[in-house]
């Protein structure tokens, strides 16, 4: 009894134990792979909701861009995998076997030279984190230091997002174009188009979730967290009193970035594929919207926001093709209205009043079952025995 105390007395606890639990048993177990799989998609978004969490909610630096970092991240994965895709046998067809089919389309006769360090697997993995990281410090170092912030700063990503998009599609023999790099096969002779394989990347993509989590979890609480929350509240006060604001709003942007490219390396495994259009200013606005709906201050809430909102807008899509715009919109009109706090806030409003309603009820239940004189399980037993 004591334990299940404890344990309802931490909320992160019991929002952790139910995700863990609707993520690896339920789901996996009343769908088929289909739909398991786009579950996967979606989780790959909430990493960049989760960092938004620390950007926004808690340092109150608003970033339009973080399709960016998305996309990034997911990019250097698919380069490795087309690659491994691209070998001389499975491109013996092309005037110059050995490189990307859209590399053969527009006419070049060899690889570039960026493209060739993603022949490593290992090296792929350090860009994944490292290309989006340093490009968020160049954005944040150029911009923070310069004390931009507020809503000109989401206007500057928002600029950034689009420059992104337009560099990408225009440069059409090194990225794949509008198209993005497709055709994706393998990954170390391993095919990543099979059930088996969409299942491994699944619980891959949840395991990677929670460390995230807990990652995010560990700065909210840490002494970090505080400062960038009375950031958020006085920045004035708090560079008054002897911290280089800059420095935080740095870090957390490039700690956001990095859980951004973590989420677009998943969405490449997922979906077999990465394109512009998940880089420009249309998605990164979505991802807002995911962190927006379920609670830009709660880590937890904003991967509930993501599932919610993406489960809709497919159901939307699928059943109403002519009106599911409308359908999402009214969805999010709605939940800014009657929930400004997002999902979070209804647990914070309804759930947690009812939880501090039954902790009495635990409380004297515990006491009754260890005073034998009160009617405990000694008494019981003397009862049985006469």
């Amino acid at each position: 009894m004591k334990k299940l105390q404890d344990f309802t007395r931490n909320p992160d606890a019991v929002s952790f134990a139910v995700l863990a639990i609707v993520l690896v048993f339920i789901l996996p177990t009343v769908l088929e792979i289909f739909r398991l799989n786009l579950v996967g998609k979606y989780l790959t978004y909430a990493y960049v909701a989760i960092g938004l969490v620390l950007s926004w909610g808690l340092g109150g630096i608003l970033s339009l861009g973080q399709g960016v970092f998305f996309g990034l991240g997911g990019y250097c994965l698919a380069m490795f995998l087309k690659l491994e895709a691209s070998s001389p046998e499975n491109t013996a067809i092309q005037s110059t076997p050995g490189i990307p089919d859209f590399m053969d389309w527009n006419q070049l006769t060899a690889l570039p030279w960026f493209w060739e360090p993603f022949h490593s697997f290992g090296f792929t993995l350090f860009a994944v984190i490292a290309v989006p990281v340093i490009f968020a410090l160049i954005i944040g170092v150029a911009m923070f230091k310069r004390r931009v912030g507020g809503v000109y700063f989401a206007i500057i990503t928002q600029a950034i997002a689009a420059i992104m998009t337009i560099l990408i599609i225009g440069q059409q023999g090194y990225t794949g174009g509008v198209n993005g790099i497709t055709d994706l096969r393998t990954l170390h002779g391993w095919d990543i188009r099979t059930d088996e394989a969409k299942y491994f990347f699944y619980y891959l993509n949840v395991a990677l979730l929670f460390l995230v989590l807990l990652v995010a979890c560990w700065i909210t609480k840490s002494k970090l967290g505080r400062i960038l929350v009375a950031m958020r509240e006085r920045e004035d006060r708090v560079r008054f009193s002897g911290y280089d604001v800059s420095n935080f709003k740095i870090f957390v942007f490039c700690v956001a970035a990095a859980f951004s490219a973590i989420g677009g390396a998943m969405f490449t495994l997922q979906v077999g594929f990465m394109s512009p259009s998940f880089v420009g200013i249309v998605p990164s606005i979505e991802m807002v919207i995911f962190a927006a709906v379920g609670g830009r201050h709660s880590i937890i809430g904003v991967v509930y926001g993501t599932l919610l909102v993406n489960w809709a807008k497919t159901t939307f899509s699928e059943s109403f093709p002519e009106l599911w715009l409308f359908a999402m919109g009214a969805l999010f009109i709605g939940v800014v209205m009657a929930f400004p706090n997002g999902l979070a806030g209804l647990y914070t409003s309804y759930v947690k009043p009812l939880i501090g309603s039954i902790r009495p009820l635990l409380k004297e239940r515990a006491r009754l079952y260890e005073t034998p004189d009160k009617g405990g399980p000694d008494m019981l037993n003397r009862g049985t025995a006469q």
